[in-house]
């Protein structure tokens, strides 16, 4: 158990599961998957909060939900508000001191959502850039990813669909790698389809990995410790092993032991049968 309350298991980082109490909400909507994630990664950099998620609705609509202290809330809506009018695709923001407990008990904008991305498990892509390339349409997005695959040392993570037609391949490795891909697969959604967005993050914070969406053949979890059922079972049987060794022992003591027989005596007659014997 660490000082701040997280633990480690054999096979990586357990995710971290935070108490937001009273911590203030802010949120940044876009209308683009890597616009969001790209607005995500600025926000927790330019601050000290945490990317509780992303909550997708539809039609291409993609909102981040960062939660801390109101200062650090303020900061990191400006910085991503900047970050998605860059991209041309901010859509509205919102900041909320102090919400409601009952906005907490029914909205995924704290704990909830945060929990149920910590049972996803370790991923193995962890530490490496991120790549997104996102078309309007499947067909380009398939093709795109193929050739991002075969342009770099890459590894496909996992595709997401926000609506809207919109198509998001995500892609891990190394910078120079990911950069590579990232250019050919925006040539060979161009030539398909409509390329709509692209994102490359080099070096991704855990907030943001923990958020991101990852193919379940990349996931490790820990494999349960297997125990016997009724612990007596093994006892009986290294007893009956125990007395089977003896009874063995015993038996091969009593084959190498020579026999001894009585030596064979005269019996001694009374008198009255020598008599009988003399008649």
């Amino acid at each position: 158990m660490e000082p701040d309350g997280t633990t480690e298991s054999q096979i990586g980082p357990t995710r971290r599961k935070h108490d937001f109490g009273d911590s203030a909400l802010g949120m940044v909507c876009t209308r683009s998957f890597p616009a969001i994630v790209g607005t995500a990664d600025m926000m927790l950099k330019s601050a000290g909060v945490t990317l509780v998620g992303y909550e997708k609705i539809g039609s291409g609509y993609c909102t981040a939900v960062v939660r801390g202290r109101i200062a650090d809330v303020r900061i990191a809506v400006d910085v991503g508000v900047k970050t998605a009018e860059k991209f041309n695709q901010f859509i509205s923001q919102t900041i909320i001191a102090r919400p409601s407990l009952n906005l907490e008990a029914v909205l995924p904008i704290g704990s909830r959502l945060a929990q149920f991305v910590s049972d996803q498990g370790y991923s193995r892509l962890s530490n490496l850039a991120i790549g997104l390339l996102e078309t309007r349409g499947y067909p380009a997005m398939v093709g795109a990813a193929d050739a991002m695959l075969k342009a770099g040392d890459v590894q496909l993570a996992a595709c997401e669909t926000i609506g809207d037609g919109l198509c998001t391949a995500i892609i891990r490795g190394r910078v120079s790698d990911v950069a590579i891909a990232i250019e050919a697969g925006m040539h060979e959604a161009e030539r398909i389809g409509e390329l709509h967005a692209v994102m490359v993050i080099p070096r991704p914070l855990d907030d943001l990995e923990e958020t991101l969406p990852v193919a379940s053949c990349w996931i490790e979890r820990p494999t349960p410790l297997a125990l016997p059922i009724d612990l007596k079972e093994p006892i009986k049987e290294l007893a009956m092993q125990d007395t089977a060794e003896v009874i063995v022992e015993t038996t091969q003591q009593a084959e190498l032991e020579p026999l001894v027989i009585p030596e064979q005596r005269e019996l001694e007659l009374e008198p009255n049968e020598e008599r009988r014997e003399d008649a």
